[in-house]
């Protein structure tokens, strides 16, 4: 609800204990939607892209409509997919080619910050806050709960209903492939708030996505779909560049290539059958990320588990950070090499480990290693934190050891120029001995890629398993990170490929003869706009979240921000809250074993495909929700600022001058 500056925020539950007691969960939704509806009627302003509507089903016979922007447009007007145009044009003079639904249109430049650490100023540690003892006793509790009734139902459904269990009891002499006690979490806690986990959307996951109305009679083992969808603000996509577009100059030249090579992989020879496309590709990316050479790989996941075992061997050591990807934890185990871990982002734990695995040698023998190896992320996506790269290359240069850095959701997400940590530190590309990436985050693709020296990048083409035993990628695929990825350099036009200098703008030598992008994105003046409404986003969330009192993770710079929820019971009731509201938001919920049993968590995922005005309606939402649920721990009372407050003073948190 909408409050003014000058009055003190009043508390939901406050407002609770003055009226009737609303009989049911339901009552909640009910009163939250209309409070949520009338705030919204008293405070209508003008924004410079369209909010969604308070109708935000659509029957499944209705056509995702596309809206179309014209910028004499003055009056109001919806259309059939729910969504409102703006009561003037935007004031800025370039045209827009995207839809609403895929790229909110801002023109503000108010809105706009760098994402850059400033120069000398070391990375500040996360210290995490912790909640109330009764926050913690109480989601101990919930969880007892829920455990112990779960093996009750087990005890006597297994006596009363055995047909029920007899995929998990032996029969015919044959083990069960699952077993009762592996498969517990998932039936008995996980499948009871499964509604908060596995959305299922369609079309594109832009700003807004459609999502699948559906309901269980049976808590979850089955899910029946209504036959109606809903456009939510989609919070929850790691489409970080908002390049995830049906229409665009991106768009446009995947839809050139499939004409050119079909949508299969094996045709894809550029003219004169010069070069492969796929070579193209990975020229381009070497040149992005600035080192000598490239491979990509049809597989993110792949990438990692399949090109680790070719970087170590037994007699090997990595030295991985406790939180890294599941991938990269995959790819060493396969390796045979011997693991070490250190404690997150933690330089003091890694020097202590490093000194004591060089002094002792390898277990047994004590011979010195073959080679050190220390794996880490540039962000870590369940915590939203960076990694302290300045300290690690230090320690490198101390106790020379091998670098890996697993860039998926840094590449193309931050510094100035979108080139990931090292370009966000300002460390030299080459200063690290292999970078790793994926194109389905900010690139809008699929598939990832090693960088590093050319001798590594051979090498790997040899002993990786990826190289020879995966598919390649589909052209479409290859124009869609080509196109992108160009976007974000910009393109000079340059016959010479060679006299690339690392972080300028792609020679026109470097991209397929054919492939044409607008002006405003051969320029580059359209990723830079991408990167610094990225960044201004996500520090307004971010420190939004914080001056509204919640507890948050996290590196003000990160586009991924987690929020605290804890409480088991808080997650599904946080979902439904969030997409409930006039203008419905669809967010992530993380649980275990993704985080600790007690640290779940709702992930926001910002995108510059949103506005500063959906930044706004995420914020409000959080305000009345957190007051509902409880969550509200992370500052006290008078340090904390009304909804009002943090939206007045937008510019000053989304720039970091506050």
């Amino acid at each position: 609800m909408a409050l003014s500056k000058a009055t003190q925020p009043r508390s939901i539950f406050k407002k609770r204990s003055a009226n009737p007691v609303p009989a049911s969960a339901a009552s909640y939704l009910s009163a939250l939607s209309q409070a949520d509806a009338s705030a919204r009627a008293r405070s209508l302003s003008t924004t410079s892209t369209p909010a969604l509507s308070l109708s935000s089903s659509i029957t499944s016979s209705s056509e995702d409509t596309i809206l179309h922007e014209h910028e004499s447009d003055l009056a109001l007007s919806s259309n059939q997919d729910g969504l409102l145009l703006p009561l003037r044009p935007p004031t800025s003079e370039q045209v827009f080619t995207t839809v609403h639904t895929e790229f909110g249109h801002c023109a503000e430049e108010a809105y706009r910050t760098t994402s850059q650490n400033p120069a000398g100023q070391p990375l500040e540690a996360h210290v995490e806050q912790d909640p109330p003892y009764y926050i913690l006793l109480s989601t101990y509790i919930s969880y007892l709960i829920l455990i112990v009734l779960g093996h009750v139902r087990d005890f006597v459904g297994k006596r009363l209903s055995p047909a029920s269990y007899k995929h998990l009891m032996p029969r015919g002499g044959y083990a069960p492939l699952n077993s009762d006690f592996d498969s517990f979490y998932t039936r008995r806690l996980k499948t009871r708030m499964d509604e908060c986990f596995s959305q299922p959307v369609t079309g594109v996951a832009g700003r807004t996505i459609l999502l699948l109305d559906r309901l269980s009679p049976d808590y979850n083992h089955t899910q029946l779909f209504t036959g109606t969808l809903t456009r939510a603000l989609n919070i929850s996509s790691y489409n970080y560049l908002g390049f995830a577009q049906a229409r665009g100059g991106c768009a446009d030249a995947v839809a050139e290539s499939i004409k050119r090579y079909g949508i299969s992989s094996l045709g894809s020879r550029l003219e004169g059958g010069a070069s492969d496309l796929q070579g193209v590709t990975e020229g381009l990316v070497a040149k992005f990320v600035g080192m000598e050479d490239a491979l990509i790989s049809s597989m993110g996941f792949a990438t990692n588990s399949t090109y680790i075992p070719a970087l170590v061997s037994k007699g090997c050591l990595v030295i991985s950070d406790e939180l890294n990807h599941a991938s990269i934890r995959f790819g060493v185990r396969i390796s045979g090499a011997h693991v070490r871990m250190f404690k997150h982002n933690d330089m003091g734990s890694l020097e202590g480990l490093l000194k004591e695995v060089i002094s002792q040698g390898q277990p047994k023998t004590h011979r010195p290693w073959k080679k050190i190896l220390v794996i880490v992320e540039g962000l870590y996506s369940m915590e939203g934190t960076l990694v302290n790269l300045p300290a690690i290359v230090e320690l490198k240069k101390k106790y020379k050891f091998y670098l890996f850095v697993d860039e998926a959701h840094s590449i193309g997400a931050l510094g100035p120029h979108g080139r990931g940590v090292a370009d966000y530190f300002a460390v030299p590309p080459r200063s690290i001995d292999v970078l790793m990436g994926t194109f389905t985050k900010s690139f809008g693709a699929a598939g990832g890629y090693i960088a590093g020296s050319k001798a590594l990048i051979d090498r790997l083409r040899v002993d990786g398993h990826s190289g020879a035993y995966a598919e390649t990628m589909a052209p479409a695929v290859l124009v869609q990170v080509l196109s992108s990825m160009a976007s974000i350099m910009g393109v000079r036009e340059d016959e010479d490929a060679q006299s690339y200098q690392h972080p300028g703008p792609a020679p026109s030598a470097s991209l397929p003869p054919w492939l044409s992008l607008p002006p405003s994105l051969s320029s580059g003046t359209e990723g830079q706009t991408r990167l610094r409404r990225l960044a201004f986003n996500a520090r307004y969330l971010h420190s939004g979240l914080q001056k509204l009192g919640f507890i948050t993770y996290g590196h003000p710079a990160s586009p991924i921000v987690p929020l605290l929820l804890f409480n088991p019971g808080k997650m599904n009731m946080f979902h439904r809250l969030m997409k409930q509201r006039q203008t419905p938001i669809v967010v992530v919920v993380v649980a275990y074993p993704a985080t600790p049993l007690v640290t779940s968590r709702v992930r926001f995922c910002v995108s510059a495909s949103h506005t500063k005005e959906d930044v706004d309606v995420v914020l409000r939402a959080c305000d009345e929700i957190g007051d509902v649920l409880d969550l509200k721990h992370g500052l006290g009372q008078r340090e904390r600022w009304d909804i009002e407050e943090v939206i007045l003073r937008a510019v000053e948190l989304g720039t970091g001058r506050v």
